[in-house]
């Protein structure tokens, strides 16, 4: 089940980002709300290396508002063959500008870069303002410093590491919401538990992993920042990179799991009580602007996925969208809340043959 959202959205995106970001808006659950949280989002990345270069483009494409990378070191010619965000002309300048340079040719994020080293005394200064940290650093110490940070500001971390062929990806969080067990990175990795690790110098590391490894990084930021999917919140991704394997290792219970819950019921267009029912719409705006059902509340299936409460005391609520997938992941949110709702069999696409077919009741424009 999803997390709520980290953030309050801004309240509207410019008609250029609209249209950059038309993909992300038409994807079910995050809709316009979701990418306007996104625009309102801080991440801060530590690492501009292998790890770091596809967060901090991954998360530029995406729109998220500002980023924050942290790293003191200077692109070297060795980076290249993983840190795809730098460029051999960049060779000698720091990570953070050529970082910045990248990402500002992808979109309209802010990128701040901070050309000092985090350490247990300056990483609380460095991480706070931050809704959401992503660890993409180099050494345990660090590692350690950031999420004893994170632990203490109470922000969401999320983790992952690549060593030759093996990486793995989590999310930690101290002060997770309601229903949600506390998750440190104690619990994967005791204290004294790690001795000496080698470094990437010593033992290599597959340049392609690293993407993969950063792009598990920014869809667990695109999820938390948005409130849609299941995070990796008491659950560790092991991938195997030789034997293209992955595999997930419970960590801690994270979620509070209500009992089974039952099939949603469904409605044809032909039984539909416009009288009785309250129709919700929960496509986005500019679907509903070709027409609805009259008499249809319209509200976004993103809205409704944050806080389904908004349609507590609601009588006899039916829930459509285009063809039946998001009126039902919006009818279960509604169930497992207690509020009893059906689906529109078909969508809107059922509904409007069946008007075609029979006499239209009602679509409004």
């Amino acid at each position: 089940m999803p997390l709520p959202p980290l953030v309050e959205p801004v309240a509207a995106l410019s008609e250029a980002e609209r249209a950059r970001t038309a993909r992300h808006r038409s994807l079910a659950g995050v809709g316009d709300l979701g990418q306007r949280r996104l625009a309102a989002a801080h991440v801060a990345v530590v690492g501009a290396g292998g790890i770091g270069s596809p967060v901090v483009l991954a998360l530029a494409a995406a729109g998220v508002g500002a980023l924050t990378v942290i790293d003191d070191d200077v692109v070297e010619i060795s980076n290249l063959q993983r840190q795809v965000i730098h460029r051999r002309e960049d060779s000698g300048e720091p990570k953070v500008a050529s970082a910045a340079r990248a990402a500002a040719h992808l979109s309209d994020t802010f990128v701040h870069g901070v050309r000092e080293r985090l350490s247990p005394s300056n990483a609380r200064r460095l991480l706070e303002g931050a809704d959401l940290v992503i660890d993409g650093s180099d050494t345990f110490d660090t590692r350690e410093a950031v999420a004893a940070a994170c632990e203490e500001l109470g922000v969401p971390l999320v983790w992952g590491t690549v060593q030759a062929f093996d990486a793995q990806v989590t999310v930690f969080w101290s002060s997770p919401p309601a229903g949600e067990a506390p998750v440190r990175l104690a619990d994967l990795y005791p204290p004294g538990s790690v001795g000496e690790v080698p470094t990437c110098e010593e033992v290599g590391v597959l340049g392609a992993l690293c993407l993969q490894v950063g792009s598990l990084l920014s869809m667990e930021a695109v999820k938390l920042i948005t409130g849609i999917g299941e995070p990796l919140l008491g659950r560790v991704l092991v991938i195997d990179g030789l034997r293209a394997r992955q595999r997930e290792v419970p960590l801690r219970r994270a979620r509070v799991r209500p009992a089974a819950v039952q099939p949603v019921p469904q409605v044809t267009p032909e039984s539909v009580d416009l009288a009785r029912a309250t129709i919700v719409d929960v496509r986005e705006d500019h679907e509903v602007s070709t027409g609805m059902i009259a008499g249809a509340r319209h509200v976004p299936l993103g809205r409704l996925l944050a806080d389904p409460r908004v349609l507590a005391g609601s009588e006899d609520l039916v829930i459509v969208c285009e063809v039946g997938m998001r009126a039902r992941r919006a009818a279960e949110a509604l169930r497992a809340a207690g509020i009893p709702a059906s689906v529109l069999a078909g969508g809107m696409r059922a509904w409007n043959a069946a008007e075609g077919a029979h006499g239209g009741r009602g679509v409004r424009a």
